[in-house]
């Protein structure tokens, strides 16, 4: 299959989980991801989606995912039981950010969190010069019908693993098309998060 033609995030989370691990996907969307992993890496996944038609998309490649909601926790879910859990774009659109995050923290010996930066320059520009809430190519939504309900930016999420005493163990920062090293918070549109507690 090869990873030349997959989306950078699911490139360097692919490099970030090592080979046989077994993983959990909280989100999964139509399971992209998942399945990159389960190719390449050979890990155990199961993934968890709320939206019957991506879930339908995981079933057609074969992935085992589950029909849930994350924002209802993960009770059925052992301490440890995955060595990695992974919230791709997909915890800024949880309602419980900090009991989900937690129960991640819970379930996983690490976690990885991919999140929009909602601080990037484009987004303060808009904000800014127009008075309006940003719409971007990392961004898309238009405030009325985005799925986001939180809105950080990369130095938000540090403080906050700060202040709950979440080990940071690696962090990448992305643009649309590269990895950034410098002034990450204006400069990258996402950012990438390997935590354990």
């Amino acid at each position: 299959m090869g990873l030349d033609n997959v989306r950078l995030d699911h490139r360097i989370i692919s490099g970030l989980v090592p080979r046989g691990s077994t993983v959990l996907d909280l989100g999964c969307g139509n399971g992209d991801l998942l399945y990159i992993l389960i190719k390449e890496k050979i890990v155990r996944g199961q993934g968890i989606e709320i939206d019957e038609h991506a879930i339908y998309k995981c079933v057609a490649k074969g992935l085992n995912v589950f029909h849930g909601d994350i924002d209802s926790g993960l009770a059925d879910y052992q301490d440890k039981s995955f060595d990695y859990v992974i919230l791709n774009q997909s915890l800024q659109q949880i309602r419980h950010f900090e009991t989900v995050f937690n129960d991640a923290l819970r379930v996983g010996r690490r976690v990885i969190i991919g999140l929009p930066n909602f601080a990037h320059f484009s987004s303060r520009f808009q904000l800014f010069f127009l008075g309006k809430a940003p719409v971007t190519r990392s961004l898309p939504h238009t405030w009325y019908d985005s799925p986001n309900v939180h809105f950080l930016s990369m130095t938000d999420f540090i403080d906050f693993c700060i202040r709950q005493n979440i080990t940071i163990e690696k962090r990448v920062y992305l643009s649309e098309d590269r990895e950034i090293h410098l002034f990450a918070n204006i400069f990258s549109t996402a950012g990438i998060f390997v935590v354990s507690r």
